[in-house]
């Protein structure tokens, strides 16, 4: 998946839900857009077949029809989408996103604990001289 092919809002919807529910079929999707958001099977086949295009899904057929899953774990593609956005908004910078998360984010218990420990892992690479 190349880190320059970004998804829109509708594309990370449906591939939020099929990170969760692989592997699932045009149908099955097309219910959930359905349930959620009143859209219609035409829009879960044209946001499938882009994410396929793009890289972000796999599709198999199976017994006559296709299914399709993530090609990377939820865990790897949310980094990558952190990481377009940090690119792409942010013009590369971690200033504007770290003074979001001191000021206005609603960081708490495990989520500060986690914080705390990746910046204690930077530190360490820093010593190290890794980048």
């Amino acid at each position: 998946m190349s880190r320059t092919r970004s998804i829109g809002r509708a594309e990370l919807d449906v591939l939020k839900y099929i990170q969760d529910h692989h592997p699932v079929t045009v149908g099955q999707v097309a219910a959930h857009l359905m349930a959620v958001k009143g859209q219609k099977r035409t829009t879960a086949i044209n946001v499938m077949t882009r994410l396929v295009q793009k890289g972000y899904l796999a599709r198999r057929r199976v017994e006559g029809v296709y299914q399709y899953s993530p090609r990377v774990g939820k865990g790897e593609l949310l980094r990558r989408l952190v990481g377009d956005f940090v690119d792409k908004a942010l013009g590369g910078s971690l200033s504007p996103f770290v003074a979001y998360l001191a000021r206005d984010a609603d960081v708490k218990g495990e989520e500060l604990r986690e914080l705390k420990k990746i910046v204690e892992e930077l530190e360490a690479k820093q010593r190290e001289g890794k980048p």
